[in-house]
């Protein structure tokens, strides 16, 4: 009895096996015959009693349990194995078979203890074992209560639990910015005004296979941006969300593995292109995080479309991704010239080459119809402008569409040459050209816009979570203009200087949640010309997650 109880106690996981396998023993321990494909109550083959362990194939003397499971076997019958003679000493023990299988060996130790096999069981082990009973009572005790409470809260989440398939996920941005000094592109001196502005993100991230994902994110904020006094997209910052805290839904699309290489993500409103394809900037923290401005973000071209559509991203083995992509701005709208393929729409290419795992270079291109309007740089880089005011207050005639089309080319690079230093950057071409006359407006023509930013971060630095980032570049200018207007008021001309794009920011990691973000932008030459004073933008962004 002595050995078969330090059996049991240097071999725990022998002992929950060997009680599993007792379930189905009759207290006679004579066996339970089936047939080895007929499954029991549990959903396991019936079990057989063996009388020796070289029964059992998957047993094998070299097995740290071997010993153990011999001297169970061949001293006390207390186990037994599958009718196909295996043992599957690994297989998972539940608290019911555990406690059908202390039953059933106890069993076995009465009937030695009352057939008087004084050779198997003697005096000297049954008060070995009621001493070790009463040594081990207070720990027995404390697992006890253990057990009693991880049950009781375990009961309690599962009562409470906001849903047994989503995790609810947010973001939440203040913001005080100014524009510290300079002029608007009419040359006309900015207001050195402050604001506080903010934005909230909330996301349910819900799966039901465990490998796909239901992204619904309602969204709000209450800030348009520096544009709307500065007449420039140059240096807007990249937490504005105009919605006069009114809370919408903002991106609803699902996602899920094709192969374990495919990845296929279905947008039903507000996807856009890095939801599949990666934007290769270590900056980017989509406004939250990251860079403060929209430019620093991203490369430009990645904001031409928007929407809902489907993409594709592919690994090719470890060196390449590929992303396919192709949304529609107005893919709800069923009016003529709308809808998912006839109104506005952007289709995306692009390959990711990973030399190694420090260099990632991307190669991009996007095709669209209608959709030349990144948010960012020159005025004069967009048709966008062309809007229903824009005809009826500078031509006093009814709004008239613009029909575009838009080939964008980009190349992106982010290189960590340390763990303390990543070098990245991008260049991004653009031609958009003029489909139609616009009623004998202007003559058809295109226009060549181009930007390019190089950046440096810095992560980590002071703390672990901290980053340290500088943006320097140019936003999309109108390098060149095919396009004339016989309306003096049109101006589709190219711009005349170079304006450039510095920010440089500082994100404190205060606590796991809660990240702080001063920084400055500072455009020079605002809209393209020399002419007007530079612009100085100060912000301090605090962020929230949860």
């Amino acid at each position: 009895m002595m050995k078969m109880w330090n059996s049991l106690l240097a071999s725990p996981a022998v002992f929950g096996a060997i009680l599993v396998v007792s379930v189905t023993m009759p207290a006679s321990g004579s066996p339970l015959l089936a047939d080895a494909e007929t499954p029991s109550a549990e959903g396991n083959n019936a079990l057989s009693q063996v009388t020796s362990v070289t029964q059992l194939s998957d047993v094998q003397p070299t097995d740290w349990a071997f010993q153990a499971l011999q001297s169970l076997v061949e001293r006390y019958g207390c186990i037994a194995g599958y009718p196909d003679g295996t043992y599957r000493g690994n297989r998972a023990l539940t608290r019911y078979e555990f406690a059908a299988g202390l039953n059933a060996c106890l069993d076995r130790v009465n009937e030695l203890i009352t057939t008087a096999t004084a050779e198997l069981v003697n005096r000297e082990d049954l008060a070995t074992l009621q001493r070790l009973q009463e040594e081990f009572a207070a720990e027995i005790a404390t697992l006890r209560g253990r057990v009693d409470s991880l049950e009781a809260v375990t009961a309690e989440l599962e009562a409470n639990q906001f849903s047994t398939t989503t995790q609810l996920a947010g973001e939440v941005v203040f913001g005080v910015a100014g524009i510290v000094s300079g002029d608007d592109v009419e040359g006309n001196e900015l207001d050195n005004s402050t604001v506080f502005v903010n934005r909230a993100r909330l996301e349910l991230n819900t799966s039901f296979t465990g490998r796909d994902l239901l992204f619904t994110r309602l969204a709000t904020g209450n800030f348009a941006g520096f544009s709307t006094v500065t007449g420039t997209g140059e240096g807007e910052l990249a937490f504005t969300q105009d919605e006069d805290n009114d809370l919408g839904l903002e991106v609803l699309l699902y996602s899920f593995p094709l192969t374990e290489q495919t990845e296929v993500v279905i947008g039903a409103s507000g996807t856009a292109f890095d939801d599949f394809a990666s934007t290769v900037n270590i900056l980017d923290g989509d406004g939250g995080t990251g860079a403060l401005s929209a430019f620093g973000t991203r490369n430009p071209i990645y904001y031409l479309g928007d929407g809902a559509g489907l993409g594709i991203r592919q690994q090719l083995g470890d060196r390449f991704e590929l992303s396919l992509g192709y949304l529609a701005s107005e893919a709800n709208d069923p009016i003529e010239g709308s809808g998912l393929f006839n109104g506005p729409y952007s289709a995306l290419a692009q390959v990711v080459i990973k030399p190694t795992e420090r260099l990632n270079i991307g190669l991009t291109y996007i095709y669209g119809y209608n959709a030349d309007d990144t948010g960012t740089g020159s005025g004069r880089a967009t048709f966008a402008r062309f809007d229903d005011e824009f005809f009826e207050d500078n031509l006093g005639i009814p709004a008239v569409d613009v029909p575009t089309s838009t080939n964008a080319y980009g190349v992106e690079l982010s290189w960590q040459l340390s763990d303390r230093f990543i070098l990245g950057g991008w260049a991004g071409y653009t031609n958009t050209r003029l489909l139609s006359t616009v009623g004998g407006l202007f003559d058809r023509g295109s226009l060549d816009i181009w930007n390019y930013a190089v950046t440096l971060a810095f992560p980590d630095l002071g703390r672990e979570g901290n980053l340290l980032g500088f943006v320097v570049g140019m936003e999309p200018k109108v390098t060149n203009s095919t396009i004339a207007s016989i309306n003096p008021d049109i101006d589709v001309d190219e711009d005349e200087d170079t304006s450039l794009h510095i920010e440089g920011f500082y994100q404190f990691q205060l606590t796991e949640n809660i990240a702080l973000t001063p920084g400055v932008i500072w455009i020079t030459a605002p809209g393209f010309n020399n002419n007007n004073d530079d612009i100085v933008i100060g912000t301090i962004r605090t962020t929230f997650t949860f």
